[in-house]
């Protein structure tokens, strides 16, 4: 038998994620710029994050235009809970 692990997926507030999104497309920010509000929006919620994995995600909302649930998805992948 196998034991299956549960894991915790965090589920941000829908105002927040739009929020963040907004300031993300609206506000003429650069990668770096960018992936300092993502690190700061993730630590502002108990969670860190590599500089180089915020840049990337950064770079990667920015280039598909991300929704909400791509916007999600994206910060799932690279918060790291403290």
């Amino acid at each position: 038998m196998t034991k299956e692990k549960k894991i915790h997926i965090e589920q941000f507030a829908e105002a927040d994620l739009t929020g963040l999104r907004e300031d993300l497309l609206k506000s003429g920010l650069d990668s770096w710029q960018a992936a300092d509000l993502i690190s700061s929006f993730l630590a502002a919620r108990g969670y860190g994050v590599s500089t180089q994995d915020a840049r990337k995600a950064a770079f990667h909302m920015e280039a598909i235009g991300c929704s909400l649930r791509c916007l999600q998805e994206e910060l799932e992948k690279i918060a790291q809970f403290m």
